[in-house]
């Protein structure tokens, strides 16, 4: 079964200071916030070379397409915020948000399937 891997593309706002948004990710962490049912690992980023150095981003890995469904809706039938998981709500309105220049839940992301391995 293809996994879902979703690349989340962070802004931070003016005057915010890298080192306050990294504590904040790993206290997010620490905290459990985002253990969600059907994420498999998650990895955040900080650009060092092209359009996106110096910036943020993460990875989060599903292991199926139905998991990443169940957690957010279908890409024609997104859930809405208040029908996230809780700890995510968390994430987003008490971590994200006074950090990051635009609304946690209008970040740009995209959302991929996996591709099939080629059979050795």
């Amino acid at each position: 079964m293809a996994r879902v891997v979703s690349v989340h593309e962070y802004e931070l706002k003016a005057g915010v200071d890298p080192a306050a948004f990294e504590r904040a990710v790993r206290d997010a962490e620490s905290r459990g916030l985002l253990r969600l049912p059907g994420l498999v690992g998650h990895h955040f980023l900080r650009g060092i070379k092209g359009t996106r150095r110096d910036h943020y981003a993460a990875i989060w890995i599903y292991e199926s397409r139905e998991a990443w469904q169940r957690l957010w809706g279908t890409p024609d039938a997104p859930l809405r915020f208040a029908a996230y998981p809780e700890t995510w709500r968390i994430w987003e309105e008490q971590v994200l948000a006074p950090l990051l220049n635009v609304v946690p839940d209008a970040i740009a992301f995209t959302a991929y399937d996996e591709l099939p391995r080629a059979e050795p």
